[in-house]
């Protein structure tokens, strides 16, 4: 392997996980601005849509050679499963810290590799067995150390239904690409998740633009810097380091989200939750150590 193309791959999945570290920063930011859940939602896919339908357009025959079948499977993928991810992840966004969000959501890399191994796709063994039990310890600690005062147990329930939810869509998503690329791919998903929160904020009444100017500002981050951006730089990085390379260094999202937390919003972690994060993100870490065969892909749409 090249090493000036596996250093540019490198710099380039850092950048992406760093990117989509900001977003859960600019779910917040955008909130304060009085922007609604539906609203933040719809705009949020309705501007990424496009733009990655144009940047998977510019190449020749991106969809050539594709069913139907597979086209429509992808967009009720993103219409059903990955919608109601993103639901439930910034649902939960209004109820608790980023921080601690980002690291419940990153359970997520444990529950595929449990899933995987129940429905027959991986095999268990030492190494990965070791890998749940860290992980499922961490997030025990993760979650004693907010203590009973202020933490909010609904909060908490919708961020692992996210992850249980992206767990869900990952094992599905591997059977439903087919023959796509990964850029349409994620153009479809996001086709059909713009186009479920569209007819949900049409039905509920709750798409409202009349939030404070700033919030525009906030949206356009989340759909662009949080969204497409990270999307297009890790493809490019994929290609240049491998999966097992470019999932290892995605784990910089959730360090990512909880250091901007705490320099924008003063959030901070206990001892016992950072030790907690320490754990689940050294499991993901132990399960994308070397590529296995049969293993369950990864989808790198973010959260």
């Amino acid at each position: 392997m090249d090493p000036a193309a596996h250093r540019l791959g490198s710099a380039l999945c850092i950048a992406s996980a760093i990117a989509f570290g900001a977003m859960a920063i600019f779910g917040k930011l955008a909130y304060d601005a009085g922007v609604g859940l539906l609203t933040l939602l719809f705009v949020r896919f309705s501007i990424a849509a496009p733009v990655l339908w144009i940047a998977a357009l510019r190449r020749p025959g991106a969809l050539s050679g594709t069913s139907r079948r597979t086209m429509l499977a992808a967009f009720t993928l993103g219409a059903v499963g990955y919608s109601m991810q993103a639901a439930l992840y910034f649902a939960a966004l209004t109820r608790m810290d980023a921080s601690l969000l980002s690291m419940l959501l990153y359970t997520f890399p444990a529950m595929v590799v449990a899933a995987a191994i129940a429905l027959g796709r991986e095999t268990a063994n030492r190494r990965r067995t070791g890998a749940l039990l860290v992980s499922s310890g961490g997030l025990a600690l993760v979650l004693l150390g907010a203590g009973s005062g202020t933490f909010d147990w609904l909060g908490a329930l919708l961020g692992l239904g996210a992850a249980l939810t992206y767990t869900a869509y990952i094992l599905v998503s591997d059977r439903v690409g087919g023959d796509l690329a990964a850029l349409p791919l994620s153009a479809l998903i996001t086709t059909g998740a713009a186009m479920t929160f569209g007819l949900a904020g049409t039905a509920t009444g709750s798409i409202d633009t009349g939030f404070a100017s700033e919030g525009w500002l906030w949206l356009g981050s989340i759909a662009i810097v949080s969204t497409v951006t990270p999307i297009t730089l890790f493809f490019a990085g994929l290609r240049r380091v491998g999966p097992s390379t470019a999932a290892i260094l995605s784990t910089l999202e959730p360090p990512t989200t909880v250091a901007l937390a705490f320099l924008v919003f003063g959030e901070s972690l206990t001892a016992l939750q950072l030790a907690g994060a320490a754990l689940v993100l050294g499991a993901a870490v132990s399960l994308n150590l070397r590529p296995r065969a049969g293993r369950a892909r990864v989808d790198p749409v973010p959260a």
